[in-house]
């Protein structure tokens, strides 16, 4: 359930910003979480679960605001 709560917030996030993925917000958000030097980056699937994480922490940000 935390998975796909985080798949659908990420989800929701994409749409709003019209699924830029190399656009200022998403680009931003991957450097602050990773850092601006590509080849110390962790795996692409350590970048999934750790994004997948951070769509869940939104949605429970969401949910404490109501």
């Amino acid at each position: 359930m935390h998975a796909l709560r985080g798949i659908w917030n990420l989800a929701l996030l994409g749409a709003k910003t019209g699924f830029r993925l190399r656009g200022r917000y998403w680009t931003w958000r991957m450097e602050t979480a990773f850092g601006t030097d590509r080849s110390k980056w962790p795996s692409a699937a350590a970048r999934r679960k750790a994004a997948i994480e951070y769509g869940a922490w939104v949605g429970e940000m969401r949910r404490l605001r109501r």
